[in-house]
């Protein structure tokens, strides 16, 4: 009888000392790692589509425009002239003049065009820098620009303007309508056929 008490207290003793299994450490579900899939907006392919373009120059035509309009007959020009992730820059050149300038800026998932117009000497003309902010991420084929505030303080007939450029089947177009009345003005450019790089804009003869 001894003997088995001996044998079992000795059997209790050796199960005792054996490592206890060690249990991975539990991973709260906040910290857990999960794969997140970024699909881009609308403005994000319409604007790496148009950045293809960058240092490409082309010809455009008059689409639609009020009569007797400055632009009728005359060599038309866009220069997209620089472009990253903030800024697309892209000069206008109508025959000789070469005052304009389109400024598209990006501010996360919108969209602002101004259009800056400078005098022959680079100082800004009298009216300058208008245009308005998309209020949507748009689609890749096509950004829409409302007048903003400053428009409507600098030439208060344009309040009612809506411009919205499209970037389809190699075409880019320019276009304004004016809300509530007849005004309107489109221009298209073909984006197969590359021309010739303009003298610089206006102002933007140091670039950016």
């Amino acid at each position: 009888m001894k003997n088995l008490v001996y044998y079992l207290s000795i059997v209790f003793f050796c199960v005792s000392c054996q490592p206890k299994e060690e249990k991975a450490p539990l991973v709260p579900k906040s910290e857990e790692k999960v794969d997140t899939v970024v699909t881009p907006t609308g403005l994000d392919k319409f604007w790496e589509a148009l950045s293809a373009y960058c240092g490409k120059a082309f010809e455009g035509e008059l689409v639609s425009a009020p009569a007797n309009d400055d632009f009728a007959g005359k060599k038309l020009v866009m220069h997209l002239l620089s472009c990253n992730d903030e800024f697309i820059l892209i000069p206008f050149n109508v025959g000789e003049n070469r005052s304009r300038t389109w400024i598209l800026r990006r501010d996360g998932d919108r969209v602002e065009l101004k259009h800056d117009h400078r005098n022959e000497d680079g100082s800004d003309d009298e009216i300058t820098m208008y245009g308005g902010t998309s209020t949507n991420s748009g689609l890749p084929h096509i950004q829409v620009f409302p007048a903003d505030q400053q428009t409507l303080e600098m030439i208060p007939a344009a309040a009612t303007n809506i411009w919205w450029i499209t970037l389809k089947d190699n075409v880019y177009t320019y276009n304004l309508r004016r809300a509530g009345s007849d005004r309107e003005f489109s221009v298209a450019f073909d984006l197969s056929k590359e021309v010739e790089i303009p003298e610089p804009s206006w102002g933007w003869e140091e670039g950016i």
